[in-house]
């Protein structure tokens, strides 16, 4: 069997050939033409010639899959493709392959799969889309315009490329190129079995609650309360997620959606702009923005330290993927909003429940 694309582009293609694919090809403002032409032979000759136009004008909110729209309440929502089968004012928006692509997804992570590495064949931009699809109608990398969409796309894989980097200073590639390098704690000194849950996540004999996942997950109680979200039993299988790359993303995912008490933000609402700070907020230098997801996820162990290495570290995969996926660092914002290092914690670790230590 032989077969034969040609493809018509009746305006420049906005992007370089190097990446020249389908979703590349429905991400740019052109009409094109694709021809398909399958030549089979056998005991006879067949030859079938599919001839698909699309019509593909991508400006502003449009994007490559039409959304099917109705209005509720008097307001508009939507449901559009595998990404985002909910209906949802999110829905109306981009979704996150149409701005981010398998190529952009292997130039943020190009070391994961070296020899070297400890998640060898694990990681993968599939898995990574197909979680990010249950979150897509809540916003995840479709609050706002393509620009809000892919900073917070680069926000999280920031966090995630952070805690599951296995980069050095000289590292081959730099230290920021080694993202999901691991998918779970390769040497844990503890099981993390906290007895004072006993009662509501009692910890199953024989597990450990050791960090895994993609924003790693660390004790009973926090792999009770994602298995339950996820409706999954990881307080007694917590190994599932470094069975499983969709679900790894999944739940770090989950966590970035979610706060840690009620009355408090979500990573995402502090990214996006949903969260209005409070006096107490402001006078604590809590602000809108990046650095405020650090608080978040985790606290004091990182905010609150002044100029720390391990927030530093954090902000630099930021800033690199930003570079990386063409919006670049300038539109990160200033220093006081990128950082937490004068920060106080939103739960003190003496109160705190924080899914990464």
């Amino acid at each position: 069997m032989s077969c034969t694309f040609t493809f018509y582009a009746f305006q420049q293609l906005s992007m370089s050939y190097k990446y020249l694919s389908i979703a590349a090809l429905q991400s740019a403002p052109q009409v094109i033409l694709l021809a398909v032409t399958f030549k089979m032979e056998a005991k006879w000759s067949l030859v079938l010639t599919m001839a698909l136009i699309m019509l593909v004008l991508v400006n502003g909110d449009e994007s490559s899959v039409k959304p099917v729209v109705k209005t509720v309440k008097g307001q508009k929502v939507c449901q559009k493709g595998w990404e985002c089968r909910k209906f949802s004012t999110h829905c109306c928006n981009e979704t996150i392959s149409d701005y981010f692509q398998t190529y952009q997804f292997e130039n943020l992570f190009e070391k994961r799969n070296t020899p070297v590495a400890h998640a060898v064949g694990f990681w993968d931009y599939r898995s990574f889309i197909t979680a990010a699809a249950d979150y897509q109608p809540d916003g995840f990398g479709t609050t706002g315009g393509r620009q809000t969409g892919m900073k917070e796309v680069a926000a999280f894989l920031g966090h995630v490329g952070s805690k599951t980097s296995c980069g050095y200073g000289v590292a081959t590639g730099g230290p920021l190129a080694w993202g999901l390098c691991y998918n779970k704690e390769l040497s844990p000194d503890s099981s993390y079995c906290d007895e004072y849950y006993k009662l509501t996540y009692p910890c199953t004999p024989g597990a450990a609650y050791y960090g895994r996942g993609a924003i790693p997950i660390y004790w009973n109680y926090n792999y009770g309360k994602t298995g339950e979200a996820l409706k999954v039993d990881l307080l007694n299988h917590p190994e599932y997620i470094e069975q499983n790359a969709t679900l790894a993303f999944k739940a770090a995912i989950w966590r970035w959606m979610t706060p840690t008490k009620q009355h408090q933000p979500s990573a995402h609402d502090v990214f996006v702009g949903n969260w209005k700070p409070t006096k107490n907020d402001t006078l604590n230098k809590r602000l809108p923005g990046f650095g405020t997801t650090m608080n978040v996820l985790y606290g004091d162990s990182v905010c609150g330290q002044g100029d720390s290495d391990s927030m530093n570290n954090i902000i630099s995969h930021y800033l690199y993927y930003l570079d990386l996926m063409g919006v670049g660092r300038e539109e990160a914002g200033p220093h006081e909003v990128l950082s937490c290092g004068e920060q106080a914690a939103f739960n003190p670790s003496s109160s705190s429940s924080s899914s990464s230590s």
